[in-house]
């Protein structure tokens, strides 16, 4: 019984076991040429992560989005996943437009209009990362975190403040969670890219990798991917999903989808 009681007192009321040194690793879609290896990792190793979905070209099937995809999502969600928007075609932040109403210079980077520039008002970027987030949901069947990512990172004031007006924040990441892998293979090794985060990397820090970059040769994960957590975890850290971030624990809770 005191053993009982002793093994009770050691989970939290989440169900998972106290956290002292959280990190918070994020995957952004990609080919998803690494997709299947990345879940097996994630399941093995018995860590929960925060995925942000684009619907962006792929190395099979119809997109990151697409219903090729769907079942993989799907597992992702009853693993108890998070999720949250990339915008639907990948759309960069190029610049603000000066005047008023708010407008921005974007330019997408999937979808119909690869590579064309748009001037959007603030309702035309916050339907984009709603559209993201709907499609999230539909292929989860789980409600997505009122989050949101901007391509490349890249984003202003005035387009932080036009995402919040209709519900979303934005998630960035420290300089030590950029994992590296969509930098080129000549230029960052895996092995110097692990010994790098190893280093680096502070409890509470937001960590980056993708579901495959297109130009890398040498593919981060899994080769990265499970060194990374294993050496994470004699550190002491554990891992958490966006849902608990004291970042965004209130706005989530404010914000419900």
């Amino acid at each position: 019984m005191v053993l009982i009681a002793a093994c009770a007192d050691s989970i939290s009321s989440s169900g998972q076991k106290p956290c002292d040194k959280p990190v918070y690793l994020t995957f952004d879609t990609g080919h998803m040429g690494i997709a299947p290896l990345v879940a097996e990792v994630l399941m093995r190793q018995q860590v929960q992560v925060t995925f942000f979905g684009a619907q962006e070209r792929t190395q099979e099937g119809d997109g990151s989005l697409g219903e090729h995809w769907a079942p993989w999502w799907k597992a992702r969600a009853a693993e108890g996943h998070a999720f949250a928007s990339h915008t639907f075609d990948h759309v960069y932040w190029k610049a603000d437009v000066p005047g008023t109403p708010v407008q921005f210079r974007v330019k997408p980077s999937a979808g119909p209009d690869t590579d064309r520039e748009f001037t959007w008002t603030a309702a035309q970027y916050c339907e984009e990362i709603r559209h993201a987030s709907q499609r999230m949901q539909a292929l989860t069947g789980q409600a997505p975190l009122p989050l949101f990512r901007a391509p490349g990172g890249k984003t202003s004031p005035a387009l932080l403040a036009a995402a919040q007006s209709c519900g979303y924040a934005h998630v960035g990441w420290v300089p030590a969670g950029f994992l590296g892998d969509e930098l080129s293979s000549e230029r960052a090794s895996n092995p110097a890219l692990l010994a790098q985060a190893l280093r680096g990397i502070r409890s509470g820090d937001i960590l980056l990798a993708h579901l495959g970059i297109w130009s890398r040769k040498d593919p981060w994960a899994p080769a990265v991917l499970e060194p990374l957590i294993v050496g994470l975890k004699d550190r002491g850290f554990c891992f958490r999903t966006l849902r608990e971030h004291p970042a965004y624990t209130a706005w989530i809770a404010a914000h419900p989808s």
